[in-house]
């Protein structure tokens, strides 16, 4: 089975970091490698930013001056990646997450914040594996069937909240 090694990083301070949080991270960038059959080990790293540093990055990069929950940075391309010739792990990618965002999407959808930032990780997980869900509906819906799956795989549903998962 693949490993994965997430480095986290925390660039913001408008939200306090749940404990939990970390771990649950690099729970989700497991199961996303382990439902894929993705061969090999990994690497990826996750940063915690606030909604004025994703909207800079989401201006420099996709030419959007707004904020965003979540922005992908893949390394590879087509399932070729560099590797970290100290470990052999493949090089994924990073993930930027803007906390202020997940907090406030959390509440809208009426679930914890753990619940919003699995979502948030699964989905740039998937992305930064090779998965693009605006290039077509089909596409969409795929990617989005694939986050429930992962999602539930590790206890973490719709219906349940982050303190209610064992």
């Amino acid at each position: 089975m693949s490993k994965v090694k997430v480095y986290i990083k925390n660039n913001q301070n408008a939200v306090k970091i749940p404990v939990k949080l970390r771990m649950l991270i690099r729970r989700c960038c497991q199961a996303v490698l382990t439902y894929e059959n993705f061969q090999g080990n990994a690497e990826v790293s996750v940063s915690f930013v606030d909604n004025k540093e994703i909207r800079q990055l989401n201006k420099i990069y996709r030419d959007k001056d707004k904020s965003t929950d979540v922005l992908s940075f893949p390394l590879g391309e087509n399932g070729h990646y560099d590797m970290n010739n100290e470990t052999g792990a493949y090089l994924l990618g990073d993930v930027v997450i803007s906390l202020e965002t997940a907090v406030k999407q959390a509440y809208v959808y009426g679930h914890s914040l753990e619940r919003e930032v699995g979502f948030l990780t699964v989905h740039s997980m998937l992305h930064l594996l090779g998965y693009d869900h605006e290039t077509s509906p089909l596409d969409a819906s795929i990617m989005h069937e694939k986050e429930e799956i992962i999602l539930s795989s590790i206890g973490v549903s719709r219906d349940e909240s982050f303190s209610d998962m064992n």
